[in-house]
């Protein structure tokens, strides 16, 4: 088995397995350092960086289907001596790992929590170009729009338009009350700035730079993710809404 790979032309061996001690040997006897034990994703992921095929079997092994890399190597980090094997300059450069570290694992779990929205933020981006501003601006904009509609309504439905506008304004209460603002007052300046000058993105001044304007901040969101948002919620009150009227159905019918 060893000779196998050997005359393969491989110079690393990874086994997700593993292999005992005496192959250990032989490996090292024949100038093949080995990964002895790597989980089924990382040996996926190995496999994607260094255009590598993942051969189950020895009859299998044949040069064509070796990956390559500039440098594999191992790191010891830490004080508790942990340690790390780097594959480094693979065969397909875009496959890439993030190694994220820090005091205790709550501030990892947070790092690698930002990272991935983060990374969402551009997945969206790439997916839909268009933004809006954040900051609670486009859902103002949004509540002022719905409230001047509501007003043309002369039905019942005004009410439910209504209710909707006032739910928008949750969020920029939401951000004015974690930024340690007063919440109502913030939102009824910025509602009111925002129907005098129609200026759509004034937000909420989370930092306390001196500037609502959250294109002058730099402060947007994807239209997709915050699209997404806005229908998720609308068809969630709308589910229990149904929910409720078959529960008093069912009341009544008893």
């Amino acid at each position: 088995m060893v000779q196998r790979v050997k005359d393969s032309g491989a110079n690393v061996v990874a086994c997700q397995w593993g292999f005992d001690d005496e192959a250990n040997h032989l490996l090292l006897q024949h100038g093949l350092p080995a990964i002895r034990w790597v989980g089924g994703l990382e040996l996926e992921l190995m496999a994607i960086a260094t255009n590598g095929r993942i051969v189950p079997r020895f009859e299998d092994l044949a040069p064509e289907k070796l990956g390559t890399a500039g440098t594999v190597r191992e790191v010891t980090f830490g004080t508790t001596n942990d340690s790390m094997i780097f594959i480094e300059d693979c065969a397909n450069s875009k496959a890439v790992t993030v190694f994220v570290r820090g005091g205790n694992k709550m501030i990892v779990d947070e790092a690698k929590r930002s990272l991935h929205d983060a990374m969402c933020v551009v997945r969206n981006l790439i997916r839909d170009k268009r933004v809006v501003y954040g900051g609670g601006a486009a859902e103002i904009s949004c509540s002022v729009a719905i409230s001047a509609e509501a007003d043309k309504i002369s039905s019942i439905e005004q009410y439910a338009m209504r209710a909707f506008a006032q739910a928008l304004d949750a969020v920029p209460l939401a951000l004015a009350e974690n930024s340690g603002l007063e919440p109502i007052e913030s939102l009824s300046e910025v509602k009111s700035r925002q129907i005098e000058t129609k200026n759509s993105s004034l937000g909420i001044d989370c930092m306390n730079r001196g500037s609502n304007d959250m294109k002058e901040q730099f402060v947007f969101d994807p239209l997709i993710s915050k699209r997404q948002q806005f229908l998720l919620a609308t068809q969630l009150v709308k589910m229990i809404l149904k929910i409720d009227d078959v529960i008093i159905k069912g009341k009544s019918e008893e």
